[in-house]
C-alpha cells in the first residue's frame, strides 16, 4: 500500500497561498450565508463603534495633557486664559483648536500625529523645558500654517464671522474685524498667541510664513534654519 499524504506535502508556498484563497471563498457547510453576512455585519458595528470611541478618548483633555511635554508647558499657559475660564462657562480645550471636527479631517489629523508626533515622543524631541523652547517657534509656525490653510477651521466652529453682531462689539473689535473679512483675513492673521505666550520672533516668522504661502521668498523651514544657526553660540 502507498503511504498517504497530507493535503500540503510537498506544496510549494504560492500553492498554500492560492488553497487559502479558494477556502476563503468557498461555500462552507457549518455556516449559511446569512449567518456569515450577520456575523461580519455585527463584527462591524463592534469595530466601528470602538474606532470611534477610540478617537473620542484621544479628544479628551485628559488624554492632551497625559504627556508631560503637554502639561507642564501650553497647558499651563492656556488656564487663566479666555478659552478656559470665562462668564459662560463656554470652554475650548486641546481637541476644539488642535483637532478637527469633521470626521475625516479628524481621521487625517490623527495619522498625521501618529506619523511625525508620536515619534516626536517616544524619541524625547521636547521632553524638557529647554527642548521645548528651542523648538517653539518651528511647533507654533506648524499649527498658524494649519489654521491659515484651512481658513482658521477649527476656529470657526464657535466664531463664525458671518453671524457676529457687531452692534454689540466694542467701536475699534467691530471696524477691525470688518476690515478684516473684506480684506480676505483669517481669524489666525490677528489672534495668534490668544491662548498660549508667543514665541520669540513670532512676529517675524508669522511674516515670513504668509510669504511662503503666496509663494514668496524662500519660505519658513529657510528662516528657521538661518535663525538656528544665528542663535548658536560661536565655537
Amino acid at each position: 500500500m502507498t503511504e498517504s499524504k497530507t493535503p500540503d506535502a510537498g506544496e510549494t508556498p504560492r500553492g498554500k497561498i492560492a488553497r487559502l484563497w479558494r477556502w476563503f471563498w468557498s461555500p462552507t457547510a457549518r455556516w449559511s450565508l446569512g449567518a456569515i453576512a450577520i456575523t461580519c455585519f455585527g463584527a462591524g458595528v463592534i469595530f466601528w463603534g470602538g474606532f470611534n470611541t477610540a478617537l473620542d478618548l484621544a479628544d479628551r483633555q485628559e488624554f492632551c495633557i497625559s504627556c508631560h511635554e503637554m502639561r507642564d508647558n501650553v497647558y499651563q499657559e492656556l488656564r487663566g486664559t479666555i478659552h478656559d475660564s470665562n462668564r459662560t462657562g463656554v470652554r475650548a480645550g486641546c481637541a476644539d483648536c488642535h483637532v478637527p471636527h469633521e470626521w475625516i479631517w479628524k481621521v487625517q489629523r490623527k495619522i498625521q500625529a501618529t506619523l511625525h508626533e508620536l515619534p516626536g515622543k517616544v524619541l524625547g524631541t521636547i521632553d524638557t523645558p529647554e527642548k521645548f523652547a528651542a523648538k517653539r517657534l518651528e511647533l507654533a509656525t506648524n499649527e498658524w500654517r494649519r489654521l491659515k490653510t484651512t481658513d482658521s477651521r477649527e476656529c470657526r466652529n464657535c466664531h463664525n464671522f458671518q453671524h457676529m453682531d457687531y452692534s454689540v462689539q466694542a467701536k475699534a473689535a467691530a471696524e477691525t474685524h470688518q476690515a478684516a473679512f473684506a480684506a480676505g483675513k483669517t481669524c489666525i492673521d490677528c489672534h495668534k498667541g490668544i491662548a498660549h505666550q508667543l514665541p520669540d520672533h513670532a512676529q517675524e516668522a508669522g511674516q515670513v510664513l504668509d510669504d511662503e504661502l503666496a509663494g514668496k521668498g524662500e519660505g519658513i523651514a529657510a528662516y528657521l534654519k538661518a535663525l538656528k544657526e544665528k542663535e548658536q553660540p560661536a565655537k
